[in-house]
């Protein structure tokens, strides 16, 4: 623990020895100037709007998540531009002869039927930064994508980046870069969600009307983010009209949505954004009409609902704060059983000004992830409950130096509380059992720097140090390699039972070959300390959270990215293409037959290995005109080796496909119909099948040979969409969109089982499920 604490001082002496020198870079003769970006319309904080100085090549920057921006440069003339995609820039004259700030309201450009060339030199972000692994998508792009049900959906619309592959037909799970699902941190207002997934994963828990910024970070992470090993999904939600007051939403054919906003006192806003489906209600309604005569379903519940909300409010004119919410849940029930699951999370955020310089943000997050599996009726009842909960202190600082300098540093400190199975019991005074709840701490700080080290070098490098602590009270055993108990120790409450301490430094650096092209590279180490458990295809809200322990240690990744990146048509076409390598420890599998759920002893049913990923990531897109969209391929691998599996051989994860294919197009006939298309095709799943079968004493089993050593078939499908405008009368807007989700009707099996012939039992036979053939929808848009 002593030489923890002297690492984590000679760190926090070099932070403010960095700091030191970027501020005390040529201060004398210069200002600074600073401000907000907004959209002119609404209020909303523009987030990585650029703001520049036409004048001098590197002083430019991007707005942070609060639409802040600060450039510090020499005193004189100078023009002031600030833009961002999709709005009209601002040019500004400025006299800087003092410290000033200037705020930009941008407006949308309006829809023209020539295609609109961007020829601002400083258009070209992509290029210039030395991000590695990013991808932003922005709100209209996701309502313009086909979806299932015509659903709009933030993580299947992430599905068609690049890297990131789906966890199976309609589901929205993902996974990136070769690792597996619970190796991405998703993140709403800060808030850690810990499943993502409505109605068994057919549909995201993010309401689209709801967010504002949805960024994925693919490994490759800034240091102010940790503790998952694969990516970030970082989504920020709307802070409500701060101008006037709206209301908008949509019928559909299986949920529709609300939408309230406005501003409070003119100097903060509100939004409320509520989401239902009613697949239940109807099928009531069908069964007493006599049309369904299968009297379970009267009394079947299967629907979700989710309910969003943030106000936020200015103080001063250098404190403003946020407070923003989420609670989500899904029922699902027949008979006199079912499971109900949700997430609930609350976010307390403040923002401070010390100076134009530095920008701070503190936020209190609390996070719920509980399911209920219950069984009996309204009096009688057995319930098994499950649920992480989270309490997060973040403290967040934004240095602003110089022109070619920022600095971000902080701290974050999460209190995890596990309570992996709890029995209630109203049927009797019977006790029931009840699994030992579980408590872990994880910290962590951070310090990054990124500076424009020439006119062609873009540099930013960072550490992160992060510690995980497991905590009493609690009885905590050890096992060997049988799954045999051969020792155990008891800790009371708050006592240290295992301490982990992990360095994560990160470094990224741009090359720039020329006005439109650049190189780039980053090398990046993650460490992880929840662990997901999990054996079933498809992920489950069951599926049960631990921290790591004495048994199981962090998972660990380091990623090697190169890439080329190129604009073309004066900035228009955005291309680029990265390599990656990933090496990851301390993996997680179970041994045949685990089992995960209520088991008192379930780190006896884990095995430990190593893993691997590696591939090819090209990426063409067009972010401007009447015709937009993106081409993204895949050539990738994800391996993995157990010593107590396959032989300790090297066989693939689950996710791993050579070959993914996304292409997404959306064009604007005019200003009342837009059409919308994907097409997606990828390599099958890597599955374990039967390879043969044999009799013991007349009881037939399944032979197996190699882990994941077959394929399910190859996945393709086409999705189209059109979205019709209607006249606008006075405040009143409408549109309707109509969907089709697997326009050819492609046969892509959902699942394959394996067993007896109907004709000859003596031969087993593959049958094939298929869940979604063609499927229409329209939906029904409204806003005042």
């Amino acid at each position: 623990m002593e030489k923890q604490i002297k690492i984590i001082f000679f760190f926090l002496l070099l932070n403010l020895y960095f700091i030191q020198i970027a501020l005390s870079i040529n201060e004398k003769d210069k200002c600074t100037v600073s401000g907000y970006v907004k959209d002119a319309k609404n209020g909303e904080a523009l987030i990585g709007a650029t703001v520049f100085i036409n004048e001098i090549q590197t002083a430019g920057i991007t707005t942070n998540a609060y639409g802040f921006y600060s450039l510090t440069i020499a005193r004189g003339n100078y023009t002031i531009i600030a833009q961002f995609v999709g709005y009209t820039p601002i040019t500004q004259t400025l006299k800087l002869d003092q410290n000033k700030k200037i705020d930009f309201e941008l407006s949308e450009k309006v829809t023209e039927l020539n295609e609109v060339i961007v020829t601002s030199t400083r258009q070209k972000q992509n290029v210039e930064k030395p991000e590695m692994g990013v991808n932003n998508l922005s709100i209209k792009e996701i309502k313009s994508i086909p979806a299932l049900f015509g659903e709009r959906d933030v993580l299947k619309s992430i599905q068609l980046l690049p890297g990131v592959l789906p966890a199976g037909e309609g589901n929205s799970g993902f996974f990136v870069r070769g690792g597996s699902a619970d190796q991405n941190l998703i993140l709403l207002d800060e808030a850690t969600v810990y499943n993502a997934s409505h109605l068994l994963g057919f549909f995201s828990v993010f309401n689209p009307d709801a967010v504002k910024d949805v960024t994925l970070y693919k490994g490759s992470m800034p240091a102010e983010y940790g503790g998952r090993l694969s990516s970030v999904l970082a989504m920020t939600m709307n802070d409500g009209n701060s101008k006037e007051y709206h209301v908008n939403g949509g019928i559909g054919l299986i949920a529709s949505r609300l939408t309230v906003e406005g501003p409070i006192d003119n100097n903060g806003s509100f939004i409320i954004s509520g989401r239902r489906t009613y697949a239940d209600i109807i099928a009531h309604g069908l069964y007493d009409i006599h049309i369904l005569k299968d009297t379970s379903l009267k009394s079947a519940t299967l629907y979700f609902y989710d309910l969003n909300a943030k106000a936020n409010y200015r103080i001063t004119d250098k404190d403003r704060v946020y407070l923003s919410g989420y609670f989500g849940k899904d029922v699902l029930g027949i008979l006199q059983g079912g499971i109900n699951w949700g997430n609930t999370t609350a976010t307390l955020r403040w923002n401070h000004l010390f100076s134009d310089k530095l920008f701070s943000n503190t936020s209190l997050v609390y996070s719920n992830y509980n399911y209920t599996i219950n069984n009996g009726d309204s009096r009688n009842t057995i319930n098994i409950v499950s649920q992480i909960q989270d309490w997060n202190l973040k403290e967040d600082f934004q240095l602003f130096p110089n022109e070619r300098n920022q600095v971000k540093f902080g701290f974050n400190s999460i209190h995890h509380t596990f309570i992996p199975g709890t029995v209630e019991d109203t049927s009797s005074n019977i006790t029931r059992p009840t699994l030992p709840h579980k408590y872990g701490w994880e910290n962590a700080i951070y310090f990054s720097h990124e500076i424009k080290m020439t006119p062609k070098i873009n540099f930013i490098y960072g550490l992160r140090l992060s510690m995980f602590t497991l905590m009493g009270p609690g009885t905590f055993y050890t096992y060997d390699n049988e799954q045999n108990i051969i020792d155990s120790a008891t800790f009371k409450s708050n006592q240290v039972a295992k301490n982990y301490f992990e360095p994560e430094p990160r470094a990224a650096v741009t090359y720039i070959l020329d006005d439109v092209s650049s190189v780039k590279a980053s090398i990046a180490r993650n460490t992880q300390y929840l662990h997901l458990l999990s054996n079933s295809t498809v992920g489950l809200p069951t599926d049960l959270w631990i921290p790591s322990s004495n048994n199981v240690k962090p998972e660990l990744a380091t990623q090697y990215s190169v890439g080329y990146f190129r604009n073309f048509f004066e900035n228009k076409y955005e291309f680029s293409t990265e390599l990656y390598y990933k090496n990851m420890y301390n993996q997680i599998d179970y041994i045949p037959g685990a089992t995960l759920n209520f088991n008192a002893n379930v780190e006896s049913q884990l095995i430990y290995g190593k893993g691997r990923a590696y591939g090819m990531e090209l990426f063409l897109n067009k972010k401007t005109g009447r015709l937009t969209g993106w081409v993204s391929y895949t050539l990738s691998r994800s391996e993995r080796s157990f010593p107590d599996a396959n032989s300790g051989n090297w066989y693939p994860a689950k996710q791993d496909r050579t070959h993914d294919v996304s292409i997404v197009g959306i064009y604007d006939i005019s200003k009342k119909w837009n059409l919308a298309a994907t097409w997606v095709y990828y390599y099958g799943n890597a599955v374990t099948f039967p390879s043969g079968k044999y009799d013991v004493g007349g009881y037939v089993a399944n032979y197996y040979t190699s882990r994941n050593g077959y394929r399910m078939p190859n996945y393709q499908r086409l999705d189209l969409a059109a979205t019709y405008n209607c006249d606008k009368k006075g405040r009143y807007e409408s549109s309707w969109t109509f969907s089709i989700y697997n326009a050819y009707n492609y046969d892509n099996p959902f699942i394959i089982t394996f067993g007896p012939g109907k004709t000859n039992p003596n031969i087993t036979v593959a049958t094939e499920t298929t869940l979604f053939r063609f499927i229409p929808s329209i939906t029904y848009n409204f806003k005042f």
